[in-house]
């Protein structure tokens, strides 16, 4: 009996700390995390219904961020945080029939923002109108390079096929939109086809996040159903790597079971490091016995995937279960019931990472992480 007695208590005390481990999510010694939610500070930007803005393809005034503000990318200028989210009009009556235009906030501690009340990137009487009207400028992810030119990828988005634009700037307001990335690659046989997210390759330089290259070439992940890279020289032309048959070569793909069992789409820039490029993407959860059982169906958690430094197509691994999911209120209620932590912007700020991300698609939230203090992910469910 008191060998029973025993072995009953070993059992319980391994399954404890099965159950602690998992719940703890121990993140891998090459990802970034856990990201803390600061107390009492989110959402940091929300809808604003007293925002005006003359659009130039109505000639009305659009009260352009009234119903959403989401999906933010985010750089450094000056030595403040500058935020470009996405922001919806109450035009339309559902996610992808509203239109979208980037909005601009800056802040000198990364959570107090002070907001442009005009956009700064949106559908105009341009070369670019027909691929962003009437659906808009979406979802930016943004980055600089070391000499300061800012270089911001979205998607252009007519309400009938979806493109990643490029555009730069030197101040982060006024853009030159060069048009969809990969209009010029393999005449053009890219251009056609639903392409989205584009996560730049950067690198820490002193201190400071600036655009990269490796063997000769800038580098961006792409992808919403698959993550998929293309190279550039000029960081305007962009061509995908393709396979011997010029098929789009899939770097991960989702994983039935899993968190990402149903889309991977990228997240911020990719960041080299010393032990790879870690890119950050956003998993949907399949509905039913597709997907995760402990999360919601539907819900957007975040991952990450490390590549080799010198490879950027060669996957070394990646993580299992997120490392950041739909915990609190606001980011589980909103346009986006299923609820959405969507990764778009990160910055390096002040010695530690800033997380800028989309709360249910309707709302901005922020999660540092300080690499002097590495902690666990996002407890599992």
């Amino acid at each position: 009996m008191r060998r029973f007695t025993g072995y009953c208590l070993l059992l319980i005390s391994l399954l404890a700390c099965n159950a602690n481990a998992q719940t703890n999510n121990a993140l891998p010694d090459w990802a970034f995390g856990g990201f803390v939610r600061p107390a009492g500070v989110n959402p940091v930007i929300s809808p604003d219904s007293t925002s005006s803005f003359l659009c130039p393809m109505t000639q009305r005034n659009i009260d352009w961020e009234s119903n959403d503000t989401f999906n933010p990318a985010a750089t450094i200028k000056d030595g403040k945080i500058v935020v470009l989210y996405r922001a919806e009009d109450k035009a339309g009556k559902a996610i992808g029939k509203r239109t979208s235009r980037i909005g601009y906030a800056q802040s000198s501690d990364g959570i107090n923002f002070t907001r442009r009340k005009t956009p700064v990137l949106f559908p105009a009487d341009d070369s670019q109108k027909d691929n962003e009207w009437p659906g808009g400028c979406e979802d930016p992810r943004v980055a600089v390079t070391e000499d300061g030119l800012y270089v911001i990828f979205y998607t252009q988005w007519n309400q009938d096929k979806a493109r990643i634009g490029v555009a730069t700037s030197r101040d982060l307001i006024e853009w030159e939109k060069h048009g969809p990335a990969f209009k010029k690659a393999y005449d053009g046989k890219f251009n056609n086809i639903w392409t989205k997210s584009g996560s730049i390759l950067t690198k820490l330089e002193k201190g400071k996040q600036v655009i990269a290259k490796i063997n000769g070439k800038y580098w961006l992940y792409f992808g919403e159903a698959h993550v998929n890279v293309a190279t550039s020289t000029d960081l305007v032309n962009w061509e995908p790597v393709v396979d011997n048959s010029g098929n789009l070569i899939n770097l991960i793909s989702p994983r039935k079971g899993f968190f990402d069992s149903n889309l991977t789409e990228c997240g911020p820039p990719a960041i080299l490091t010393d032990k790879g490029i870690v890119l950050m993407y956003n998993g949907k959860n399949d509905k039913g016995a597709d997907g995760d059982l402990r999360f919601t169906p539907n819900s957007y958690c975040a991952g990450q995937v490390l590549f080799d430094k010198n490879d950027p197509t060669k996957v070394l691994a990646r993580m299992d279960v997120p490392f950041f999911r739909p915990m609190e209120a606001f980011e589980k209620s909103g346009q986006y019931a299923a609820g959405t932590v969507f990764i778009e912007g990160m910055v390096y700020f002040k010695n530690k990472w800033l997380l800028y991300y989309g709360c249910a698609d309707s709302k901005v939230g922020v999660a540092i992480f300080d690499p002097k203090t590495k902690t666990p992910g996002d407890p599992l469910p």
